[in-house]
């Protein structure tokens, strides 16, 4: 006996109902729960390395890619993306400054040595005292 279910598009159409309806479900479902979700993940790493070297070995990302094509991503950026992108930039501000701040002040310090005429080699030696600071900066945490 086959299993009876509705068709595809009336179950997508209930399930974004009720997800649309479920925001405040969703906002007292993590209220106080990130003491638990940082604990939760970080005991995950090991876990988390595994599943990443398990996708690289099976090429899962690129064959994502491929199953989407570039159509989706430029419908889903244009209509989707657009819209939540001011959003979520205004939502970021002070989270920003904040993870900007080490890497302004870093940037600050940087002694630049003098401009060089256009496309002398001089001038790359600017442009490595910026990379190497900000690298330093960077993987010293």
């Amino acid at each position: 006996m086959a299993i009876e279910m509705k068709d595809t598009a009336t179950i997508a159409k209930k399930f974004v109902q009720r997800a649309q309806a479920a925001g405040s479900e969703y906002k007292s479902g993590v209220a106080g729960k990130g003491a638990k979700w940082a604990s939760a993940a970080g005991a995950a790493e090991d876990t988390y390395g595994q599943g990443v070297t398990a996708a690289v070995g099976r090429r899962a990302y690129s064959k994502g890619v491929a199953k989407a094509g570039p159509a989706k991503y430029e419908t889903k950026a244009s209509d989707i993306g657009a819209t939540r992108y001011p959003q979520g930039v205004a939502a970021s501000e002070s989270a920003y400054a904040s993870g900007f701040e080490p890497y302004a002040g870093v940037l600050k310090g940087v002694a630049l040595a003098p401009r060089a005429p256009k496309g002398a080699p001089q001038n790359l030696e600017r442009v490595r005292a910026v990379t190497e600071a900000l690298h330093n900066k960077k993987i010293s945490g």
